[in-house]
């Protein structure tokens, strides 16, 4: 098992970057591929950016492509997204998630373990 907690969320003004941080605790942190995850009011939680296991290959979603990075650093089992040029519409709780497998899939139903999540205001 892994247990995931997210950091770094808050309150910025449309433009502005953030950083969100995810550490792991508990099974080794290379076992899995990881996504980060967000979900606004009232709508569905969605994928926003996966990077694997097996060679830290990354995949984002059309909506944050060009705007948001996420890395992964093996030695501190942490990972990070990069936000930049925020816009209101990125406004959501965003979760990290996890998932033993090679690859990046956006589906949520494959991810196995989640953390509690960390709320991004962005403010037009």
């Amino acid at each position: 098992q892994v247990q995931l907690v997210e950091s770094g969320g808050g309150l910025v003004q449309a433009g502005d970057s953030l950083r969100l941080s995810c550490a792991a605790s508990g099974r080794s942190f290379t076992s899995y591929t990881m996504g980060w995850f967000r979900q606004a009011p009232g709508k569905e939680r969605e994928f926003v950016a996966g990077i694997s296991r097996r060679d830290s290959s990354t995949a984002y979603s059309d909506s944050v492509k060009g705007r948001f990075t996420i890395s992964r650093d093996n030695a501190k089992s942490m990972v990070d997204l990069l936000m930049n040029s925020l816009k209101p519409e990125d406004t959501a709780v965003y979760y990290c998630a996890a998932k033993v497998i090679n690859y990046v899939t956006s589906s949520i139903h494959a991810y196995d373990y989640w953390g509690r999540g960390t709320q991004v205001t962005v403010s037009s």
